[in-house]
């Protein structure tokens, strides 16, 4: 059954055409500019079978790139900006808050630019036989000769792609890409379109990609050449290069399992069990964060720098709340509200979160600093007036003002923490008895200790 076309808006008022479906991990199947066309694909058993076996395990999101397929095609602004608020459009459309971008050929470069720009909304990024920038493409014989038939004879020159590029010997499928090309845009739109991406150049953006990259190339593929992957692979932190037989281009064709099977295994890892609800009444361990300076570091770096440090904050929180099973009750922009069902647990992420950001600063220009208390109890559980669950009463009243006597780089906790996860191998550090703000009796904190030895 043919998924249902829905369209997303752009900011510049473009339509941008989409389709969904399946379940699992969300995964974006970015266009080939300008080779997209979501109604016509399904005809093709090549592309139907590649979109079939992804949607076995996972959740699928396609959408036409603007000027092709379904989508509007009365367009003049084909900029590496105007792609990135496409993608950012459709993402908004569905409500998710993250997903995985798997980005094929020419759109590789939208791909990078999205990751380093909105890193919160990137779980993994995925490079099939792509680029960072035109010249790494049209350093292969064949991409400039291609280039120099395009705006001559546009129907030898997408039968030659068909053929050449792809390496689909079939005639007649060849010949019905050939025309499926050929319905995705007209030559004009074709030839602007490349004319745009002649401009893009991420290459300066590769070391800003911070989430799990998986480049992927085929040996015998050489329009972009193997060496174009391998530099990419090198340059974006922590990137795994993968190298797979086979001469076709198209991710579609030959060894299709081969590709699905590495996609699968690169977005499964590490994926724990979504955290389940701790049912009313349930004593609830509640961790709260916050970026110290928050206001001070917007004054002295600017509203769009000091937006960047904090959504690291949000991805480094994130991550860790997914790897340690906390629940993520809300967000305040410099901050987080998190609850878990174990207090270990929490705690083992409270380290986590101190850990990483200690990593992080150790090379990063600007650091991030962040405080986190905590608290356990009883909390009291509302939907908000946006329908939304939220936690509420003196147990998360508490933890909020324990984190806020935290200095940066320090996890506080009350004594019930503490005896909560007694005998676990925790180490804590008696801070007194402190007057917190709303509540009558001193409370003694603790501080949990997470340093890592020195090496002297």
């Amino acid at each position: 059954m043919e998924p249902r076309i829905q369209y997303a808006h752009a900011a510049d008022g473009v339509n941008v055409a989409y389709w969904t479906s399946g379940k699992g991990i969300p995964i974006v199947g970015m266009p080939t500019m300008p080779w997209s066309h979501l109604e016509l694909e399904w005809q093709i058993p090549e592309f139907r079978r590649f979109y079939e076996r992804i949607l076995q395990n996972n959740s699928l999101i396609r959408y036409d790139n603007r000027g092709s397929g379904l989508s509007d095609r009365d367009v003049t602004d084909y900029s590496l900006d105007a792609h990135v608020s496409d993608l950012d459009a459709v993402i908004d459309a569905l409500g998710l808050d993250r997903v995985a971008l798997l980005a094929t050929v020419n759109m590789g470069p939208v791909a990078i630019a999205f990751a380093a720009r909105r890193p919160e909304r990137v779980s993994h990024v995925m490079l099939w036989c792509t680029w960072a920038r035109m010249s790494d493409y049209y350093a292969s014989p064949i991409a400039q000769t291609l280039a120099a038939m395009r705006d001559k004879d546009f129907e030898l020159y997408t039968e030659t792609v068909s053929h050449a590029a792809l390496g689909w010997t079939e005639g007649e499928s060849a010949l019905q890409f050939a025309a499926l090309m050929r319905d995705c845009a007209d030559q004009e739109a074709v030839n602007t379109m490349f004319e745009a991406m002649g401009d893009w150049d991420v290459s300066g953006l590769l070391a800003q990609v911070k989430s799990p990259t998986l480049v992927l190339h085929r040996r015998q593929v050489n329009f972009p050449g193997v060496e174009t992957s391998k530099s990419l692979a090198s340059t974006i932190p922590g990137a795994r290069l993968s190298l797979l037989e086979g001469t076709s281009l198209a991710i579609f064709l030959g060894d299709m399992e081969a590709v699905v099977s590495s996609i699968e295994e690169f977005v499964g890892e590490g994926e724990e069990a979504e955290a389940e609800p701790s049912p009313v009444g349930a004593v609830q361990t509640i961790l709260f964060t916050d970026v110290e300076g928050s206001t001070t570091l917007t004054q002295r770096l600017g509203d769009a720098r000091a937006r960047e440090l904090l959504r690291e904050h949000e991805r480094i929180t994130r991550e860790a709340l997914k790897a340690h099973g906390g629940s993520e009750v809300k967000t305040m922009g410099d901050g987080f509200m998190a609850s878990f069902g174990s207090a270990t647990k929490a705690l083992e992420c409270a380290i986590a979160i101190q850990t990483a950001f200690a990593e992080r600063n150790e090379s990063a220009d600007e650091p991030i600093k962040v405080r986190i208390g905590l608290n356990a109890g009883e909390p009291i559980a509302e939907d908000d007036p946006d329908g939304r669950s939220d936690l509420f009463g003196t147990t998360v009243n508490l933890a909020a003002r324990i984190c806020a006597h935290a200095e940066a780089g320090q996890i506080l906790a009350p004594i019930v923490v503490r005896e909560l996860v007694a005998g676990k191998g925790f180490l804590f550090s008696d801070r007194g008895e402190t007057e917190m703000r709303g509540f009558e009796d001193p409370v003694r904190i603790y501080e949990l200790r997470w340093e890592r030895p020195s090496a002297g």
